[in-house]
């Protein structure tokens, strides 16, 4: 589980996250939604160490980041799984070498070890068959999916996503979101994800926080979505016509349910 405790940051004497509390489960999947602006980018970063807020703390299950000595904060990084909008892999590797790569980096492990467990997390995400392919040779979305093996081949506890669905068709989203769902739940992963697709919030949206001119304007889960009564919130939500028309269906039957029953 990490906490958010009273979040505020500045940059050059301009507040762009205000008081932000917000709990972010372990084995669920934690999306952070608002309007580009809105400063959840800048709250995910705050998340995983790349700027320190002026006010609050940061809890990984309790531990207080702003508390941790270098020694600490190096030791946490290794339980922390990276998955980047633009799946940031490298030209010159293989599917197998980008994999590798933290594993070699980071981890004591044998040769034998790093190979076994790579070959693990390229099976895990369906790319058995791409071990030696290089990133130019595959998809949009086995790129991605390379980029999640990636990210889980230190075996985290803590998985951060920026727009994983970034540049991706309808149908390859659902899968990736349908992956992390899957991951997270698996290896009980407390996962955060980035993102303003709405397929993603109603599809695997077990823990929501929606970030509003850089306030936290509201929380719940993909079925509290369609009950909210934030302006702000049902603006940014039901913007298209058709999410539009899925809550007043909703909402109809709703009213048809509680007819009957009473």
């Amino acid at each position: 589980m990490i906490e958010a405790r009273n979040i505020s940051k500045w940059f050059d004497g301009q507040q762009v996250l205000y008081d932000i509390s917000a709990t972010f489960h372990t084995g669920k999947t934690n999306l952070i939604i608002g309007q580009s602006g809105s400063g959840k980018t800048v709250l995910m970063k705050c998340l995983v160490g790349l700027l320190r807020p002026e006010e609050g703390e940061i809890l990984y299950d309790g531990r207080s980041f702003r508390a941790m000595n270098d020694e600490q904060k190096k030791a946490l990084h290794t339980e922390i799984g990276m998955l980047f909008q633009g799946s940031a892999l490298f030209d010159n590797l293989t599917v197998l070498g980008n994999v590798m790569f933290p594993l070699k980096m980071f981890s004591k492990m044998s040769k034998a070890e790093q190979l076994e467990r790579a070959r693990f997390c390229i099976q895990r995400v369906g790319l058995e068959n791409a071990d030696n392919k290089f990133p130019s040779e595959i998809s949009g979305g086995m790129q991605k999916r390379v980029a999640i093996a990636r990210a889980i081949s230190l075996n985290p506890r803590y998985l951060f996503c920026d727009e994983p669905n970034s540049g991706l068709d309808p149908r390859t989203s659902i899968l990736i979101d349908e992956l992390l769902s899957d991951i997270t739940h698996e290896f009980n992963i407390t996962t955060v994800i980035n993102t303003h697709d709405m397929n993603s919030v109603l599809g695997i949206g077990e823990n929501i926080i929606f970030i509003n001119k850089g306030r936290c304007d509201w929380t719940g889960n993909d079925k509290d979505i369609f009950r909210s009564k934030s302006r702000s919130l049902n603006d940014f939500v039901f913007a298209s016509k058709l999410f539009r028309e899925v809550k007043k269906y909703l909402e109809r039957s709703a009213e048809r349910d509680e007819k009957a029953n009473n």
